[in-house]
C-alpha cells in the first residue's frame, strides 16, 4: 500500500437551527474536503451516519451555541454516542469542533469545552485553531479568527441576519480549521502506517 495515496476520511457531524451554523458546517467541510452528517431536528442520525463516523479518521463536531451550551439536539447525540464509547470504536481518532452564535461571546467556549470533554470521553486528539487571533485597531468583521479562539472556530450572526449574511471571515476560519484537522489526521495516519511498515 503506497501511505501517500491514502488520505484520512473525516465526517463533520453538526446541528444546525436555522441554517447558520450548517453554512459554517459546509465550510469546514469543504477544507477538510469530508462528509457532512447533519443531526435531525429530532436529534438523531441515521445508521449509516454512524457506520461512516466509525469509519472516519476525524470527526468534526459543530452546534449552535444556546444558553451557554450545544443544542439539545446535539447533546441528544452525544448521549447516543456512548454506545461506540463502551466498545472503544472512536479511540484515538482526530476531533475537531466550531460553534456559532448571534452575541460576540454568547458563551461560545462553553461549548467548544463540551466538545473537546466529548472527544476527551472518547480518547480522542484534539486538533485546536493553529492560527493567532485578529485582535489590533485595524482588524475587521471579515478577518481570519476574528473572534480570538484557539480551541475551535467561533462565528458570530447578528440574531436578525440571514445565513447568507454570514461573516465570510468566519467562513475562511472554518475552511482553514476543516483543511488543518484533515492535515494533522493525514500525518498521524501516515505515521501509523510508517510505525506498522517497520513492525512488518
Amino acid at each position: 500500500m503506497n501511505m501517500h495515496s491514502q488520505k484520512s476520511k473525516g465526517v463533520v457531524v453538526f446541528h444546525s437551527g436555522y441554517g447558520h451554523t450548517k453554512r459554517v458546517a459546509e465550510a469546514v467541510a469543504e477544507g477538510a474536503q469530508a462528509s457532512l452528517l447533519q443531526i435531525d431536528t429530532d436529534g438523531n442520525v441515521s445508521d449509516q451516519a454512524w457506520a461512516d463516523i466509525e469509519a472516519a479518521r476525524y470527526i468534526i463536531l459543530g452546534s449552535p451555541t444556546y444558553m451557554g451550551g450545544p443544542s439539545w439536539q446535539f447533546k441528544k447525540f452525544a448521549d447516543a454516542s456512548s454506545k461506540p464509547w463502551f466498545t472503544d470504536l472512536w479511540k484515538d481518532k482526530v476531533f475537531g469542533g466550531f460553534t456559532n452564535s448571534a452575541s460576540i461571546n454568547g458563551d461560545k467556549l462553553a461549548t467548544l469545552q463540551y466538545f473537546t470533554l466529548l472527544a476527551a470521553q472518547h480518547r480522542g486528539i484534539w486538533v485546536g485553531m493553529g492560527m493567532k487571533s485578529s485582535n489590533t485597531k485595524a482588524s475587521r468583521r471579515d478577518d481570519i479568527n476574528r473572534m480570538g479562539s484557539f480551541l475551535g472556530p467561533m462565528a458570530q450572526t447578528p440574531a436578525d441576519a440571514t445565513p447568507e449574511e454570514m461573516s465570510s471571515g468566519d467562513l475562511d476560519t472554518a475552511r482553514i480549521y476543516g483543511t488543518r484537522v484533515a492535515a494533522i489526521a493525514d500525518r498521524l495516519f501516515t505515521a501509523d502506517l510508517q510505525a506498522e511498515s517497520l513492525d512488518q
